[in-house]
């Protein structure tokens, strides 16, 4: 099984990368491929709203040169995703919210592709916010209809320097935690799934690959360009 972390902080080496790779370290130990994807800093710009995705349906966003694409591949192949920021007044950094808002929206407009998947954020904060940030990640995740497993705490690891959050031991263990949780939760969603459809259960198949029809998609993207979306990215504030 696949799992990746996308790092969202510009600092490479900093905060973030260290509470995402204490995610990634009992996933490898369990024999997962695991990767580690650097967003922030990059050029990636945000959803431009054209719904390129509703009419190509092909997994791709319609802006094609910048960093996301290489990245949403990557998060389709994966069976876990996790999603790492730091606290920049109480959110995410430009970099991960631009990620959010095209790949929620390509998902949703090919069909669902995160569905059934196991999705995790964690952030790194200095003093306070990182809630907020918490939740913005999550909200994605959710209204994809990817599984968000928990542990012993929110997914908080808190410092401001470089490394700072090596100190934050109660951080660690919940990082670790996490990373114990998927590497539990991948193979058992894969057993289920994998019996449901060796006994001829067609919803086995929407926990792995759900297939909406070419009139639910038809709806859906009257419903996103209207504005009535929750999951519509800018598209409420364009209606």
């Amino acid at each position: 099984m696949k799992a990746v972390a996308i790092n969202g902080s510009p600092r490479k080496g900093g905060n973030t990368e260290i509470l995402l790779k204490q995610v990634l370290a009992p996933l490898t130990a369990a024999g997962w491929e695991t990767e580690l994807i650097q967003v922030g800093g990059t050029d990636i710009r945000g959803c431009r709203a054209c719904y390129h995705c509703f009419d190509t349906k092909d997994s791709r966003c319609g802006q094609k040169n910048d960093a996301f694409n290489p990245c949403m591949e990557k998060m389709v192949a994966a069976d876990a995703i996790i999603l790492g920021s730091p606290t920049y007044f109480t959110d995410v950094s430009a970099e991960m919210k631009a990620l959010l808002d095209r790949a929620g929206l390509v998902a949703l407009a090919s069909g669902g592709l995160f569905r059934g998947k196991i999705g995790a954020a964690v952030v790194a904060v200095r003093r306070g916010g990182g809630t907020h940030a918490f939740d913005t990640m999550n909200h994605m995740l959710l209204m994809s209809g990817a599984i968000v497993p928990g542990s012993t705490y929110w997914n908080l690891g808190f410092g401001l320097d470089k490394g700072d959050v090596a100190k934050d031991k109660e951080a660690s263990r919940n990082m670790e935690d996490l990373g114990q949780t998927i590497a539990w939760l991948g193979p058992a969603i894969h057993r289920v799934a994998s019996a449901r459809m060796r006994d001829g259960d067609s919803a086995g198949a929407v926990v792995l690959a759900p297939d909406y029809g070419s009139k639910d998609n038809d709806q859906i993207q009257r419903r996103v360009r209207g504005g009535h979306c929750a999951g519509a990215s800018r598209s409420d504030s364009l209606a």
